[in-house]
Parts: C-alpha cells; structure tokens; sequence
C-alpha cells in the first residue's frame, strides 16, 4: 500500500506542477493583449461575445455585462461587427436568442450581428471563428478571468486576438469561476496542443458577407 501511495503522490505532485506551469505561461503570454479602457483600445472589424449563462429570457449578470461592453464597443466605433456565440443546444436554453435580442433592443443594426449557434465552449468559438466564419482579426469581449483562455486559444489558432475586460461590479461565485478557470486552461492548452476539432462545423458563414442574423438560420 505505502508504494502505491507514493506513486499517487508523485502523480498528484506532477498534475499540480503542470497545471501550475501551464496557467503561467497562458497568462503571462496573453496579459498584455487586455485592456481595461476604451481610451487605448485599438480598432477592430470584429468583437466576440461569448456567452455565459441566462435566467429564462434575460442575461446573467455575466453575460449582460459581455453584452453591454461589446454593445459600448460597437457604438463607440472601435468594431464593426459582433459575432455572438453561445450554447444553443437544447430547446429550453436559447443564450443566442436572449444575446441577439439584447442587443437588438439596445441598438445595434442587425446587418453587423453574425450568429454562431455552436459556440459550446471557448475553443468552438474560437476555431469555428477562424474556420467557418473566416475571421483573422478580433476584440474578444469577456470577464478578466476568462480572457487570458481566450486570448491563447485564439493567438494559436491564427486570430490575432485582443480582450477587453467586461469586468464591471461584484459576481456570485467569482473565486468559484477563477479556480475552475485554472483546469479550464489546462484542457484547452492540450486542445490547441491536439489541435482538436470541434463536434459541430457546417457550412462557412464568412464575416464579410451577408450577416446571418435570421433565427430561422442555424449553422
């Protein structure tokens, strides 16, 4: 039994360096590309809103803070265009109806709202950014914590990516979201190291053409 507790223990040991070591370098190789003001902030043709949680038809604290940042964004002319993408997976949870219609009723024109229904998590949205809707370029809009993932990801997968921070007040469950993250950067490390494909693809949907608001138009 004691050698098997000491090969448990050298493994517990190596899993904890490695995650140790992975969030390092994700972060300290991205934290120079989020911004915390519209002041500096550089121009972008696109904005990426990722989803994050809603309560029947409105966002979560969350999400509506992505929303309005990116919302904020677009008026003030530092990008053109919005591609929301969220979790559309199940009829009784719709994040991109509730994101597409807030931001309908907050302004902005929807010719400049592109739709992914399969964005199911970070590395989905950001490989089907680069693959189906033809991005190379982009402002990725979310909490601090989340954006250093974003970021990484979307610097290996050929978009050049800049975030800008949604943070804005206090959340429930924050240091719960920060240490989930931690694993979280780990997995999408080995995903980009695999260069693993996403479930779902489908047709390309290329940023610089016609939008493909319609709700009627899944792909």
């Amino acid at each position: 039994m004691k050698k098997y507790f000491k090969i448990a223990l050298y493994l517990a040991i190596i899993g904890l360096i490695a995650i140790v070591s992975v969030n390092y370098y994700v972060k300290s190789s991205t934290k120079k590309n989020i911004y915390y003001s519209i002041k500096k902030f550089p121009k972008n043709d696109v904005g990426i809103i990722f989803g994050a949680g809603i309560n029947g038809n409105q966002p979560s604290k969350y999400l509506k803070d992505r929303l309005d940042a990116g919302i904020m964004l677009w008026k003030a002319k530092r990008i053109n265009k919005i591609l929301l993408s969220g979790d559309n997976g199940r009829d009784e949870y719709d994040e991109l109806t509730v994101m597409k219609n807030y931001c309908y009723n907050h302004g902005v024109d929807t010719t400049k709202i592109f739709i992914d229904y399969a964005g199911f998590d970070t590395y989905s949205t950001m490989y089907r950014a680069k693959h189906i809707f033809k991005i190379k370029k982009a402002t990725l809009i979310s909490q601090e914590y989340h954006l250093n993932r974003a970021i990484y990801i979307g610097n290996k997968l050929g978009i050049k990516s800049a975030g800008y921070s949604a943070n804005k007040g206090e959340y429930l469950g924050y240091n719960y979201v920060q240490f989930r993250e931690s694993l979280s950067r780990c997995k999408s490390f080995f995903d980009v190291l695999r260069n693993r494909e996403p479930k779902f693809l489908g047709e390309e949907i290329n940023i610089n053409r016609e939008s493909n608001y319609s709700k009627d138009d899944k792909r």
